[in-house]
């Protein structure tokens, strides 16, 4: 007989989802009210303050679809991505290429600028696709990417779509709440996130933004939205500004709750001051991990702090060094994608997860393992280089 599920308590520190924290868990078993209930209304309007808060902007035009970050991603281009638009993308890891898919799915052109894994995005190569397809109409680009860990200049990619009257679509699913991410300082005009990162929450919820330039797109569409649950024509009659909602989906009540209560934590705490944990905890895995003498895959100036891309020595077994973790330690690390397979270790420093303890708790736990693997590596030094970054 099939009985109850209990899971484990892990440690998450892979690219998500991230550790949630026990606000969040003690949020989601609140009791289920109705979706259209007065009171979840007031609660939807408070979440979509509390978002333009985290994105920084004043967009009316921000709430959290009801799906994890794909749909997002979905959301953004289905909305914007009419049949033969040209959308350049630029493409540094796994995610450029789902955002390819989007556009072909939507019957657009997809103009790929292809650059190396590990690398940011360059301005210059894209200010030369543009020079090369004047008649394209959107840019697209990741600013935190997850598979490699490099962050990329937004603000500069930007207002370079802008100069050349394209739109901009940005994948911010690593960097909210995690680094510095200002959508209308930069004048994003469609932005989406995820709630399972640097929000502490679980996964499941899609936080996006929209500005009225990229409104008005998609109220003058020549053809319908190809997604009838991610059409913001009809989404907004339920998450609108008015009191009075219609029907358009039953809203993830509970998963709300939990949304609700991380953004109420990242006010709390203060924008800037998580910025700045995730930068601190960085700094001391960072000192940590070069002591025991290992190397990240991304130059410093690009280097996300909540994602880190941690190079594998040689003769090291990755994907054994990962089992010995959860199966020793019950700590998750995450695996190297699409090229960067078997040759690096994704580490993440998100949300809850970003904290001192967890930060010794992880290099405490690989060096033991790569020592018993026999991995040519520093012992005994870890631990006292972070903590001198601590202090």
């Amino acid at each position: 007989m099939i009985t109850s599920f209990h899971p484990p308590i892990r440690t998450l520190m892979g690219p998500g989802p991230s550790d949630v924290h026990p606000r969040v868990l003690a949020a989601l078993a609140r009791p289920t009210i109705g979706h259209l209930d007065p009171m979840f209304i007031t609660m939807m309007d408070e979440i979509k303050t509390l978002l333009q808060y985290a994105f920084q902007t004043k967009n009316n035009l921000t709430l959290p679809i009801s799906a994890p970050a794909s749909a997002g991603m979905e959301t953004c281009f289905a909305n914007l991505v009419e049949p033969n638009d040209k959308v350049i993308i630029c493409k540094n890891g796994v995610f450029g290429e789902r955002m390819k898919e989007n556009v072909q799915r939507c019957g657009g052109q997809a103009i790929m600028i292809e650059h190396a894994w590990g690398l940011p995005v360059d301005p210059n190569r894209l200010e030369d696709a543009l020079k090369n397809h004047s008649d394209a109409k959107i840019v697209a680009f990741v600013h935190a990417e997850t598979s490699t860990g490099a962050s990329s200049d937004a603000e500069t990619l930007v207002k370079l779509a802008h100069q050349y009257d394209c739109l901009s679509i940005v994948d911010a699913v690593t960097s909210l709440g995690g680094s510095p991410l200002k959508v209308d300082e930069w004048e994003i005009d469609a932005v989406y996130s995820g709630t399972q990162k640097c929000l502490s929450c679980t996964p499941g919820l899609s936080p996006v933004s929209f500005s009225e330039i990229a409104v008005t797109k998609i109220k003058n569409r020549c053809q319908k939205v190809q997604s009838w649950f991610l059409d913001f024509n009809l989404i907004l009659g339920y998450w609108g500004s008015h009191q009075k909602r219609s029907y358009h989906h039953t809203a993830p009540i509970n998963a709300l709750y939990g949304l609700h209560e991380a953004l109420i934590m990242l006010q709390q705490e203060g924008l800037e001051m998580a910025w700045q944990r995730h930068q601190r905890h960085h700094f001391a895995l960072k000192a940590g991990l070069e002591a025991m003498g290992l190397s990240l895959l991304v130059e410093e100036s690009a280097r996300l702090p909540q994602l880190n891309a941690v190079t594998i020595p040689n003769n090291v077994d990755d994907a054994l060094v990962r089992q010995k973790l959860l199966n020793q330690f019950h700590l998750e690390i995450g695996a190297g994608l699409g090229e960067l397979a078997g040759k690096i270790w994704r580490i993440g420093l998100m949300g809850y997860a970003s904290r001192q303890e967890n930060v010794l708790f992880c290099l405490a736990a690989l060096e033991s393992v790569l020592l018993e693997l026999k991995a040519d590596i520093q012992a005994g030094v870890a631990i006292p280089a972070a903590m001198s970054t601590l202090q």
